[in-house]
Order: structure tokens, then C-alpha cells, then sequence
């Protein structure tokens, strides 16, 4: 469901096309906006988007490209901000994607975003390398929530969360794993799990 910034940039062109001028753009317009002299690279990029469920296409009619809001798909675009490890802790790093997911996973709009799991230490809860997570951005987590945690200023984790007094103990979904415990003082809390999403 993540889009490349290409298709991004091509659903934002045909969204404000079509409020502006009340139809769709052709296959044509869309390359000359985009300095694409190949129909069939557009054509490509639009399939993508009808794939992925933000355009629908009436395939009898020419300049049938149409978005589909959020309230019809029951998605709510995120973006996804990186990489975050549930194994030993990793440095996050940015990506320029966004990706749609379920409504109901998203309580709070501005305030959530998706991070792709890298690593086995949450596959006891059923969180495997390579899915998908949808985190709402919270300072603060209750004892046993999974959460993603910043453990001295730089290095990102997916584990579960406990404070015990001045410690905070970030436990693992895996046997084979220790623990990782640390004082309060060197953890933030950047968010909590609300969602997983994976493709097969």
C-alpha cells in the first residue's frame, strides 16, 4: 500500500486537476506535467494507484481517472518515517513514503505514522521483519505496552515497555532474547503500537 514519491506526486496532480477543472487529466497531460514522453510509463503509475485503491478507473471511458477519498476507501494515508529495529537497537532512518492504512487504526490524524519492523524480537507477538507498524506519537506508555522507544538519544527499538522505579526494562517477544533495562533517564517513548500491517 506504501506509494513511491512518484505516484504520490501523480495522485496529488490528478486530484488537483480534477477539482480544478471537473474531469479528469489524460494519460498525456499527466506525462507532460511530469516530463514523461511514455504513455505506457504513466499508464504504469496510474495502474499502480487503481492497485493500491487510490484511483478508480472506468476502463470504457477515456479520462476516467478518478481519486477516491478516504471516506470511501476507509484508508487514512501516514507516512512512513524509517526503519525501526525489534532486535538490538538501530539508528531510525527517513524514507519518502506514504502508506495507506485501515481507519480504524488511526485515533489521532497528525499524530500517528508507520515504521517498517526490521529484526525477530517481537515475533511472539506476532510482529515479523519486514511489517508493517502503525505507531501513535505518545511521550509516555503503560506497563506492557508495545511501544517504540529512543534508548540514549539515537538508538530506536520496538519492544514492550515496563517502569520499575528508576528503570525502565524494554522486554522482547522472544525467548531466545535478553531484555534490555536502563534508566528512566535514558529512554523517551516516541510512540505505541496501534496497528500492524503485512504483505504476503
Amino acid at each position: 500500500m506504501a506509494l513511491t514519491r512518484r505516484q504520490r506526486e501523480i495522485y496529488d496532480f490528478i486530484r488537483q486537476f480534477v477539482d480544478e477543472k471537473g474531469y479528469s487529466p489524460s494519460l498525456e497531460e499527466i506525462g507532460r506535467a511530469f516530463g514523461l514522453s511514455s504513455v505506457a510509463t504513466v499508464h504504469k503509475h496510474v495502474q499502480h494507484l487503481v492497485e493500491k485503491g487510490f484511483l478508480k478507473k472506468a476502463w470504457n471511458r477515456s479520462r476516467s481517472v478518478e481519486p477516491m477519498d478516504e471516506e470511501r476507501t476507509g484508508l487514512v494515508e501516514l507516512p512512513l518515517l524509517g526503519t525501526v529495529a525489534a532486535g538490538a537497537p538501530i539508528e531510525a532512518f527517513e524514507v519518502d513514503e506514504r502508506v495507506a492504512v485501515p481507519q480504524e487504526m488511526v485515533r489521532r490524524r497528525g499524530e500517528s505514522f508507520v515504521l517498517r519492523v526490521r529484526g525477530d524480537s517481537m515475533i511472539d507477538e506476532h510482529i515479523q521483519d519486514g511489517d508493517l507498524v502503525v505507531i501513535e506519537s505518545r511521550p509516555e506508555a503503560r506497563n506492557g505496552e508495545t511501544v517504540v522507544a529512543l534508548v540514549r538519544g539515537s538508538e530506536a527499538t520496538l519492544k514492550k515497555f515496563y517502569r520499575k522505579g528508576p528503570k525502565v526494562i524494554l522486554e522482547p517477544a522472544n525467548q531466545t532474547l535478553r531484555p534490555i533495562e536502563v534508566p528512566a533517564e535514558d529512554v523517551q517513548i516516541r510512540g505505541v503500537v496501534r496497528g500492524l500491517l503485512r504483505s504476503y
